[in-house]
């Protein structure tokens, strides 16, 4: 039957059966048999529901699923006979709450009518948009669709097309979709442009009042050569065996002020997201790029971290200041490498005022990381991905982004005066916004060892109550070993993920019993938020004018959004680095490449490439031999050959297949580099 053929029949279609009897409710979750949990869709039609506690997920069959999509909050009914070996699974039996309002996806026509297939593949059913909901959209058209029916087993969900994104092969429209679809604020309202032009382009005479003049202090930024929102500039002398550091952070707590209507926008944004193509600021840039930035030049006002550090890494005194700076030296990251790791002579005329500097922070650079070395903060120095892209839009090349001495020194400073400053408040007993990274769950570490020991390395200890110098040792131990890096990443799932929270319970992976952020304002809300309170602090207002209990009120919600907005901005960087690295690679197909098994399961080998792309060779291409899994030791071993892949080996692939929307690669693996096992 066809798809317009169901919906001229929808209505003789009986309505879902939600929920289950109330009196056999009590009793079914009195058995453990009734759970709620959000429902997580898969491209096959089954699904699983994440409960939020310990347990593991629970799988649902497609039968299971009714009308359950990616993102429901749903009630689901455990079959009472659990399977050994096997995962619990039960049936969404009532659906508690929808989690989309709409979806982003490409538009197929069909005559005069439609369906919406979505980006997200989790989001498994299709759209029907009717000729009067569908606006004149043409085959193939990137757009988002509002959801007016669900629909029911038998009949798909119905919406209406809410805005046209553009032609999917249009510059920029696939990183587009992906915002949509990650639902992060593009446009700024009007109300918050017009505050925006109302903040004066420089320092006001009005705005030197209780500050500090570093003027005249030595004073550069160093960042990426495209950067151009400069929020933290450094200084560095050193005097008796005594390091004096001046971290410097833009105060855009001056100019945004607390329940402003630009405030409120960059709450509901929460962080600057940074794709491939573009940046989504949270704040406009008529403050991010102009007066909260260090531009090289120009007064700034700033809040100071300014720290007295000892030979051995400690900070034996520190003061934080209003303050007002100006920029000597806008730096990038490569200019300071080539200044200090190449040598370069005509850099180093360029810059010979500041080459002293520069080989003083380096130094103290050194000192600071050997001594949170020492302590066991955990450095998993994995390189990220640098993706270029032509003016088309199109993704021309893909290789790692490596760190240098530049950018260590400004991560080494950094971290440092969010500690201080972390530390601070704490003992204050202040009202805070912390940045905390829990201990990881025991029964994680304890998997994560035993594979480990599969792998032949050596470990004693058990899962319960490691620490961080425990964890550390470990990625010492693997340290130059074929599969390190994979290992390193496996060890690196194991950790919990960084929150914000207004309790100071320390962060595991950085060793640190005090942290917050309080580096990058302009970019970060909690940032911005802890501006304030120090401002207020340092003027006598926090306990005055019930400043204390304003802030308590307020900023349990600031934490939760700042993080919600952090992991949305996370997925959308990393769908749009998915993406643009599959779209590379399909104009590579049949190309070989060498890499390194980065995963073994039960369905295939996942190989990343020395360019960072990662695809997967499907257990089905290796037609040499049958071949199974070992979960244990995470191996795919072939029964009558008896050949083993395993994490780390180092294999010979080709490009079988690319999908930019799928976001996925296949290779097909080459016998020993030199030829095909199965072409």
């Amino acid at each position: 039957m066809s798809r317009k053929k169901i919906w001229e029949k929808k209505k003789k279609f009986s309505k879902e059966k939600h929920g289950l009897k109330k009196k056999n409710i009590k009793s079914l979750k009195k058995q453990g048999l009734l759970k709620e949990g959000i429902f997580v869709g898969n491209p096959r039609g089954f699904g699983f529901v994440e409960t939020g506690d310990e347990e593991e997920d629970i799988f649902i069959p497609g039968k299971g699923c009714g009308t359950a999509l990616h993102g429901d909050h749903v009630q689901v009914l455990l079959e009472r006979e659990e399977k050994p070996g096997k995962r619990r699974e039960g049936a969404v039996v009532k659906i508690l709450e929808r989690g989309a309002k709409e979806i982003v996806g490409t538009f197929q026509r069909e005559g005069d009518y439609g369906f919406v297939i979505s980006d997200n593949q989790k989001f498994f059913r299709d759209v029907y948009i009717s000729p009067k909901n569908s606006h004149g959209i043409r085959d193939g058209e990137k757009v988002v669709a509002e959801i007016l029916d669900y629909g029911s087993e038998k009949r798909k969900p119905e919406g209406r097309i809410k805005e046209k994104l553009g032609n999917l092969h249009a510059p920029g429209t696939d990183i587009l979709a992906v915002v949509k679809s990650c639902q992060i604020p593009v446009e700024f309202p009007d109300r918050v442009l017009n505050q925006a032009m109302r903040v004066p382009d420089h320092v006001l005479e009005a705005d030197w009042n209780g500050r500090l003049d570093f003027t005249g202090l030595q004073t550069v930024t160093i960042d990426g050569e495209d950067a151009r929102d400069l929020d933290d500039a450094v200084s560095l002398t050193k005097e008796n065996g005594i390091y004096h550091l001046g971290v410097h952070i833009a105060d855009v707590s001056n100019y945004v002020q607390g329940g402003s209507a630009l405030d409120r926008e960059a709450l509901k944004r929460g962080t600057s997201v940074y794709l491939a193509d573009r940046v989504i600021p949270m704040l406009p840039e008529r403050l991010s790029n102009g007066i909260c930035s260090l531009n090289q030049g120009v007064e700034r006002l700033t809040l100071s971290c300014l720290m007295d550090i000892d030979e051995k890494g400690n900070v034996v005194d520190h003061r934080i200041a209003e303050s007002v700076i100006r920029v000597d030296r806008r730096m990038s990251y490569n200019q300071v490498r080539d200044i200090l790791e190449k040598r370069d002579p005509a850099v180093t005329r360029e810059y010979e005022e500041f080459v002293p500097m520069f080989f003083l922070m380096k130094e103290l650079s050194g000192i600071l990381r050997s001594r949170r070395h020492n302590r066991g903060s955990i450095d998993f120095d994995f390189p990220e991905s640098k993706i270029v892209l032509n003016g088309a839009g199109r993704a021309i090349d893909v290789k790692p982004y490596e760190s240098n001495a530049a950018t260590e020194i400004i991560e080494d400073f950094m971290l440092l005066a969010n500690e201080t400053v972390a530390m601070e408040y704490c003992r204050g007993d202040y009202p805070f916004v912390y940045r905390t990274h829990e201990n990881p769950d025991p029964e994680k570490v304890e998997s994560l060892f035993s594979l480990l020991r599969h792998q032949g390395i050596r470990i004693q200890k058990v899962g319960e109550n490691v620490t961080s110098k425990e964890i550390q040792e470990i990625l010492e131990k693997i340290q130059g070993l074929p599969n390190e890096a994979m290992l390193s990443r496996l060890t690196l799932r194991t950790m919990k993920q960084a929150k914000y929270t207004t309790e100071c319970s320390g962060h595991f992976g950085l060793a640190a019993r005090y942290y917050c952020h309080f580096t990058s304002p302009i970019r970060r809300y909690p940032d911005l938020q802890i501006h304030r309170i120090i401002r207020d602090n340092l003027r006598g207002r926090l306990q005055r004018e019930g400043k204390t209990e304003h802030y308590r009120e307020i900023l349990e919600e600031v934490a939760r959004q700042s993080s919600v907005c952090e992991r949305r901005a996370q997925d959308a960087e990393r769908e749009c680095e998915k993406m643009k690295k599959a779209e590379y690679m399909s104009y590579h197909l049949g190309e070989e490449f060498e890499g390194i098994i980065s995963g073994v399961t039960g369905y295939g080998l996942y190989v990343e490439l020395d360019n960072t792309v990662e695809g997967l060779i499907h257990i089905s291409s290796l037609k040499d031999d049958y071949y199974t899994f070992d979960p244990d030791a995470f191996e795919l071993r072939g029964e009558l050959t008896k050949k083993v892949y395993h994490l780390g080996q180092r294999v010979r692939v080709r490009t079988a297949d690319a999908d930019a929307q799928r976001r996925e690669v296949e290779f097909i693996l080459l016998e020993d580099g030199r030829g095909d096992i199965d072409a």
